[in-house]
Formats: C-alpha cells, structure tokens, sequence
C-alpha cells in the first residue's frame, strides 16, 4: 500500500470553491430570501481568494501526480475563476430574492470547480469526474428559468452531454486497455508499443467527449438552442467557463500522452478545427436572435482555438498562444454577453437599431467587443489569432492557417450587420433603463480586452513554461 502525504493547500483554489459551495448551500437553507445574496458575495470572496492563490502557487504535482500545478493550470485557474466572477456580477441583480438564488450560485461554483479539475486532470480517472462535476451542475444552469425554452435547453444539453459522456468513459477504458494504466506519464511511456488501431479509438471518444465541454464539432448540436434557451447571465457562463477547462485537458491528452504515438492526433484535430470555425460562421450567417448569433460565434471561435491543440508538442509557442487566446476569448465573449444582460428587452439584430444614440457607452462596449471577436487590432483575440496562426505555421498546419484567416474575414458579414444595427439612425425597440451592473461589467470586459491586446508581450512571457 502506497503512503500518501499529500498537501491540501496544492489544491487552495478548488478547495475555496468547493467549500463555499457547501457553505453557501448550508446558508441558503437558513437565510431569509431577502439575504440570499450573501451567498453570492461568499461565492464571489472564494473566487477571487482562488485568484490570488493561483497567482502565488508553486508549480509541482498534487495527490499522487493526478493533478499538475503548471503553467497551463495556473492560466486556466485565473481565467475559470475571473469569469466564475464576472457571470456573478451579472446574475446577482436579476435574482436578487429570487426562491432559488442560493442555489443558482451553488451551482454556479459547482459547474466551475469542475472546468478547474480539468485543466489540471493528469489522470483519466479525474479527467472523467472532472467532466461530470463541470456537466451536471450546467444542465439544471441550463433549465434554472423553468419556462419552455429553459426546458427544451436543458433536455437538449443533458441528452448531448449524456451520449457523449458515454463515449469518452467508453475511450477511457479503451485506452487503459491499450496502456495499462490511466496517468498520463504511464499512458506516455506504453501508448506508443500499443495497437494503433486500439488507442486511435480510445482518444477518439474522449476527444468527442472534451469537444461537447468544448462546444466544437461534432459536440456543438447543444450550443445554439442552450445558449438561446437559458438566461443570458448562464448562456455567458456555458459558452465561456467549461470550454476553458476542456480546452486546457485538450491540450495537456496531446502533448503529455500522445506526441510520441502514432496516432494522427494531429491531422483529426486540425480537420475537426477547420469544420468548427466553417460550420460555426456559415451557422451564424443567417440568425437573427443576438444569443444564437453569439451561439454560433462561439463554435467558430472553437476552430480557432483547436489550432494550437492540433500543434500541441509540435510547436514552440502553441502553448501560450492558446492560453492567451483564452483569455482575449473569455474577456471579449463575456463583454458581448454583459451587453446583451444589461438590455433584457433586446432579442434580435435589428432590436439594436438606434443604441448608439440612446446609450452611446453600451453601444461602444457592443462595438469593442463584436469587432474584437472578429480579430481586430489592438483588441487581445487579434494577438491570440496572430499567435495561434504562427502555431499552426510552425507546426506544419500552413493550410489551417489559410481556412482560418478565410473564416476571419467571412464572419466579418454577421458581426458587422449587428454593429450596423447597432450604429444605424433608425430605433428599434427600446430597451428601457439598462442593468447598471451588466453595464459596467460590458465597459469592464471591452476595456480589458483592449489593454490585455496592448499588454500582450509581458503577458505571453508568464505563460512559457512546460508541462508537469
């Protein structure tokens, strides 16, 4: 029997969040509804308490080398967490003395705990916990509102997630039988003496799995009718938060397990990458409602960020590149959502007509934000394309980066038709007094998401570093 002498504090910022989950669901059993949000401003203590952690923390391996404390992680941990409390500040003044407020937030904490569990997972046994923990809390995230369309959201999320989660427990216990083991420096070290044929199947179901987390193709049938079916503050959440842990796992399964395999790693990632980002713009070319548009943004965004997964042990930078495209992703994405939380009575492109002149700063935040998804200087996801393009270049995937640059330019077409509508002389609907704290946090997001585009070159420097 193997002594462990484990550390708890190597998991501090998971350890917040979990106990002030349970925390917060005590409380909420014992506070009167009208203070309730203390357990949102417990929530939002745990997170940014985690940031601070995850800033300071040494790097190392945790718990028997099931989870790595590096670079990757540590990203991934201050990314999860930010937008854990920018979706916070968005929620708090719609529920306040909401029935269920504290549970919204236990949830909330909950789904984003697991995204934290998968990207620093070494083992495919946490790897599959991870995944339930990230999922679970989601699909009722998906169905809080109870309407029609909260359901239909939440039946379709679950169903997806259900078969898919099947399919990567099936690839895990394929791999394990083609590598004997579960942790990635075993999986390293048999992966490349086992049939082929054998671990191409295992890692293609669990990267099918990751992909749903993730919202690409062939996993993304949830995004549109989940994003447009739940509340905005959660749709912000599900296209944001997961993807970072799932991308980070993404990640870590190529370069850790499968660099020195002979399994076209490489080549299915890169394809999967150019459906993604095609099928994503063309999808987005036709919608008229602002979620489902921003839904479908956020599949070709996915093709973006598959590229340097394609190249991952294959590309000096692919590492940072990703890591800070996750960021500028996270900041601008969630900066369009806030816009769209702040003005509840806006449905559709053309409800936007006459904003700028109405509300001139939220038009601006709009504006910042649609043109930064686009990949427009000096905004951070223009710097993450540039880094992810050189990626794919350099790791052999020339032509990845030509799909991609063509999508670029081909999604142009939606993002401006809403900033059209947006800066157009005619009125649309209007959208009565806007949500003061959704709009700060759109002024919040669009700002940093241009000082972290200025910001880039310090930035990228703290994510080199190597895997655990």
């Amino acid at each position: 029997m193997t002594e462990m002498n484990e550390n708890p504090l190597d998991l501090l910022p998971e350890v917040l969040l979990a106990a002030s989950a349970v925390i917060g669901l005590l409380l909420g059993s014992w506070l009167p509804r009208a203070r309730q949000w203390l357990v949102g401003a417990l929530a939002a203590g745990a997170c940014t308490a985690g940031i601070v952690a995850a800033a300071v923390a040494s790097t190392g391996i945790a718990f028997d080398g099931a989870f790595a404390i590096d670079p990757v992680t540590t990203a991934s941990r201050i990314v999860i967490l930010g937008g854990t409390l920018v979706v916070l500040a968005l929620s708090a003044p719609p529920l306040r003395a909401h029935p269920r407020e504290s549970e919204f937030y236990v949830l909330l904490q909950l789904a984003a705990l697991g995204a934290l569990m998968l990207a620093g997972a070494q083992d495919l046994l946490l790897l599959a916990a991870a995944y339930l923990l990230a999922s679970v809390p989601s699909y009722v995230l998906a169905g809080f509102r109870k309407d029609a369309q909260g359901t239909e959201a939440a039946l379709k999320y679950y169903v997806v997630g259900a078969l898919l989660g099947i399919l990567l427990l099936t690839g895990i216990t394929v791999l394990y039988a083609a590598g004997r083991a579960t942790a990635y420096p075993m999986l390293r070290e048999e992966l490349p003496t086992a049939p082929v044929g054998l671990a191409a199947a295992g890692v293609v179901a669990v990267l099918a799995g990751l992909l749903f987390k993730a919202g690409g193709v062939p996993g993304h049938f949830w995004v549109p009718d989940a994003v447009q079916g739940s509340a905005a503050p959660v749709a912000a959440f599900l296209t944001t938060v997961p993807k970072i842990g799932a991308f980070a796992a993404l990640y870590r399964l190529g370069a850790q397990v499968l660099a020195g395999t002979d399994v076209p790693w490489a080549a299915l990632v890169a394809v999967l990458s150019a459906a993604s980002m095609t099928l994503g713009n063309l999808a987005a070319f036709f919608q008229q409602d602002v979620k489902r548009l921003l839904a479908y943004s956020t599949v070709s965004q996915v093709g973006y960020l598959l590229m340097p997964v394609a190249v991952a042990g294959r590309a000096d930078f692919a590492q940072q590149a990703l890591l800070f495209y996750l960021a500028g992703y996270a900041l601008t994405n969630l900066g369009a959502f806030a816009v769209v939380c702040a003005l509840p009575g806006l449905h559709t492109v053309d409800d936007y007509r006459g904003l700028a002149r109405r509300h001139p700063g939220l038009a601006g935040a709009l504006v910042v934000c649609l043109l930064g998804l686009v990949g427009t200087p000096p905004t951070a996801v223009f710097l993450g394309k540039l880094e992810v393009f050189s990626a794919a270049v350099d790791g052999g995937y020339a032509w990845l980066a030509v799909v991609a640059a063509v999508n670029t330019v081909a999604s142009l077409f939606y993002y401006l038709r809403w900033i059209a509508s947006t800066v157009s002389k005619e009125r649309g609907e209007q959208p009565g007094r806007p949500l003061r704290a959704a709009s700060v946090t759109a002024y919040g997001a669009a700002a940093c998401s241009v000082v972290l585009g200025l910001a880039g070159g310090p930035v990228l420097a703290l994510l080199d570093g190597n895997l655990m």
